[in-house]
């Protein structure tokens, strides 16, 4: 992590500002078990029915479930459908 990334995360929790918005963090969105979105995102690292890996810069993000599909992905946002159990941070 960049002092520049690490100062503006701390800014963002001091000012209670949404840090995906003032350290360029990924925001992940669940929509129950079946649907997850994240943006901003830096690429797919892994792709499995079973396991996702997904760049979100200074993390990953492993999704695991059941039935994954990557439904749809912009070069900002992406999508992933199935039976999701697992969203779990990698540093």
């Amino acid at each position: 992590m960049s002092d520049k990334e690490g100062l503006l995360e701390r800014a963002a929790r001091m000012l209670d500002l949404p840090a995906d918005a003032v350290a360029g963090v990924p925001r992940i969105e669940l929509v129950g078990d079946g649907e997850m979105r994240m943006s901003p995102h830096r690429g797919i690292l892994a792709y499995g029915s079973e396991e996702i890996h997904i760049s979100g810069g200074k993390v990953v993000v492993r999704v695991l479930g059941e039935k994954l599909e990557l439904r749809a992905m912009t070069p900002v946002e992406l999508l992933i459908t199935g039976h999701i159990r697992v969203v779990e941070f990698v540093r």
